[in-house]
């Protein structure tokens, strides 16, 4: 038997890669509906073979549907994530309101699958920041080993973390690099994101980090060990779709960079690609439609006791967003809602 599924948001980057990610992997799926807002209403979107007519999010009844997949931001979330919960419909949400709250589990499938079971709670789930994603997913297996005591990542983020208005921007302003009559002056970032990067990322707190960074300080903590210290540079950078890390990392015992390598081989959700010489590393573009997260230049950091740099990157629309919930809504069939 199969499960009742719904994705909310379903006309987004996000909201489109679920269907499509759910279809790919096979997930056992009983019967499925599209939901968006009122505006959106009736738009066809895939799911597979099938074609789909988004429903109105507004109206939608929960009730006898098992899992929703949420891709609608915080302030939906907000008023529609709670409806279906009190319906019996577990939430997979993939916005930030729920991220820090102690009752609602924050899912990395490959890092903290046993903290599934806490989704009781509140009958929500939450999915992790992007960049959070993919960089706990080569950490995990290199802490279990040497146990991380301190990282510091600096991110190269795709415009596509920023929706397709981030998406639309990039491409206006290149092609206007090119025609110096046609002028695209920033609305979605904060300065011009064609041939340029942009070191903010969300609002700027009080700290002097902005909240992107702080997101990746505190979802770290709650998903791997609370122990770790974790510091970030968030950058935003004229890519279309897959983020990039450089991580550097501090261990309590040695770890030489033959083994990491090894360990990391092995790793589940991992692809390590990393030959000493020119192109053996992987870059956004080769990644974009992939599953793994990919890790390449592992090296020894000699400027302390234990460390090691590496690069890791992912494609932010699936690891870093829509795979990660379906591998979520897969560990919950498997331990949780079992069927038949």
């Amino acid at each position: 038997m199969g499960y009742k599924v719904v994705v909310a948001g379903a006309t987004g980057n996000v909201g489109r890669e679920m269907l499509n990610i759910l279809a790919e992997r096979e997930f056992p799926v009983d019967e499925i509906t599209a939901l968006a807002s009122r505006k959106s209403l009736g738009t066809e979107v895939s799911f597979g073979d099938k074609t789909l007519k988004c429903k109105d999010l507004d109206t939608f009844d929960f009730t006898g549907w098992d899992i929703a997949l949420f891709a609608i931001g915080s302030d939906a979330t907000k008023i529609y994530a709670p409806r279906a919960a009190a319906a019996g419909c577990v939430v997979i949400d993939n916005s930030s309101l729920y991220r820090y709250d102690q009752d609602v589990p924050l899912i990395v499938p490959e890092v903290n699958a046993d903290a599934i079971f806490g989704y009781t709670k509140k009958n929500i789930i939450a999915n992790p920041n992007c960049s959070t994603a993919q960089m706990v997913v080569a950490l995990k297996p290199l802490h279990d080993r040497a146990t991380i005591k301190r990282v510091v990542v600096a991110t190269y983020q795709s415009v596509s973390g920023a929706g397709k208005e981030g998406m639309d921007e990039l491409w206006d302003q290149t092609k206007a690099v090119y025609n110096p009559v046609q002028e695209v002056p920033p609305k979605k970032f904060q300065k011009q994101i064609a041939f340029n990067v942009i070191p903010q990322i969300d609002v700027f707190l009080d700290s002097g980090e902005t909240k992107e960074e702080w997101k990746m300080v505190a979802e770290t903590k709650k998903i791997l060990d609370p122990k770790i210290k974790v510091t970030a540079t968030c950058v935003r950078v004229p890519v279309f779709v897959g983020h990039s890390e450089a991580i550097n990392i501090e261990f309590e015992d040695f770890l030489d960079w033959q083994e990491a390598q090894d360990i990391l081989r092995e790793a589940p959700g991992i692809m390590l690609i990393d030959k000493r010489e020119p192109g053996g590393y992987i870059t956004p573009i080769e990644c974009v439609g992939e599953y793994a997260t990919y890790v390449s230049r592992v090296r020894q950091d000699s400027t302390i006791d234990n460390g090691l740099s590496l690069w890791c990157v992912s494609d932010n629309l699936r690891k870093g967003a829509a795979l990660n919930a379906v591998q979520i809504a897969e560990l919950l069939g498997q331990k949780c809602l079992k069927k038949g």
